[in-house]
């Protein structure tokens, strides 16, 4: 049981609960933003998230960490939001807290303009390829590869077994290679 956690214990569990949500916050929306694609979206995520969390506060025993409990309602709420809209649009693959422009992060200081629109395409056909993964690929593609979640921790989120989470990824790692194979050419 980690410090924050050890919170709930000490004081009441209103306290304990806002502790929990400063020191969880942005972890669940950088997890809802890869997973929905846009801000607007990762933050219905994240409120959702908590606000199931709060109501189900009481019934938290600790068998495992809130880390892993919250991620697990921020991936089904996430799952939840993707499943009701289908055609989901993704925005960009960056990260939120990325907000240099794509010209910025090429290894020329002076990039020509092939270059620059040939990261755009780069970037919106990831974007586009995240966007055709199942729910469920696209959270374990994202715990995995972007949040560098181990498998084990990936299972108790999901609820899985490890066996399962590696398959998941794999798919999903096949899915994007295949959607993303036109592009290994071009570069």
């Amino acid at each position: 049981m980690g410090a924050s956690e050890s919170l709930r214990a000490e004081g009441s569990e209103s306290e304990s609960f806002r502790a929990l949500v400063e020191e969880h916050s942005r972890m669940v929306f950088r997890l809802a933003y890869r997973m929905t694609g846009n801000e607007a979206d990762a933050e219905d995520v994240v409120q959702e998230s908590f606000l199931k969390a709060h109501r189900n506060f009481g019934r938290f025993d600790a068998r495992s960490s809130f880390g892993t409990w919250i991620y697990r309602i921020a991936v089904n709420c996430a799952i939840d939001l993707i499943r009701r809209r289908p055609r989901h649009t993704w925005s960009s693959f960056r990260s939120p807290d990325e907000k240099e422009d794509v010209a910025e992060r090429l290894p020329s200081p002076d990039p020509l303009p092939d270059r620059v629109a040939f990261a755009g395409q780069v970037e919106r056909s990831v974007a586009s390829a995240l966007g055709l993964l199942s729910p469920l690929e696209r959270a374990a593609f994202v715990l995995r590869h972007l949040e560098g979640m181990p498998i084990e921790k990936i299972a108790a989120v999901l609820q899985s077994r490890p066996n399962a989470v590696k398959q998941t990824v794999f798919r999903a790692v096949r899915k994007l290679r295949r959607e993303l194979a036109p592009l290994v050419g071009a570069s």
